[in-house]
Parts: C-alpha cells; structure tokens; sequence
C-alpha cells in the first residue's frame, strides 16, 4: 500500500496548528487516519453489498456536502462501524449511508 506522504504531513500540520497536540502526536494521528481511509472504504463496500445495495450511498453530512437533503423520514439502506483516526486513540463511530434515491436537491 503506498501512501500520499505529502497529503499525511498537510494533515500533521493542520492538526498541530489547531493548537491542542504536539507535532509528534499529530503525524501520529495523520497516519492513523491515511491508514484508516483504506479499511473504512473495505468496511463499507463490504456492508454495501450484504445489504444488496448498488445505487450510490453517501452518509448525510456527505450528501448535504454535494448540494443534496435527505428525504425528511428516510431510513439508513445500511450502517457500518468505522475508525476515526484523527482522534489519535483509534476510536470508532457509527455512519449510516443513504442511497441516491432517498435525497434530493435543496
């Protein structure tokens, strides 16, 4: 697996100007979360398809980031647990992802 190292340094430096972590601790939590990408990514297309689910799927905050509302009562198609590695600690949270054809424009 190749990393984008100057992406993971960019990530460090941001972490480290919000004030709140040593340098240190935040190239640790930028390589946390470049390594996090990739198994999140594998936890979701693998709960995608055991939902039987093929339109496109985003979580709420990411369809609202595109221009799109999700429909006022839809249910999540699917749910997964994924890692939140910028919280340097490897924590982990709930997404619940929407298909296409439960949101639409604002």
């Amino acid at each position: 697996m190749k990393y984008n190292l100057s992406q993971i340094m960019k990530k460090a430096w941001e972490l480290f100007r919000k004030g709140k972590v040593t340098f240190a601790e935040a190239l640790h939590r930028a390589w946390l979360s470049a390594k996090a990408v990739t198994i999140n990514q594998k936890r979701i297309e693998d709960a995608k398809a055991a939902a039987g689910v093929e339109e496109e799927t985003n979580t709420w905050s990411e369809w609202k980031k595109k221009g799109y509302e999700v429909a006022h009562g839809s249910k999540a198609l699917f749910g997964v647990t994924l890692i939140w590695g910028s919280r340097g600690d490897g924590a982990i949270y709930k997404a619940r992802f929407f298909g296409r054809s439960q949101v639409q424009t604002f």
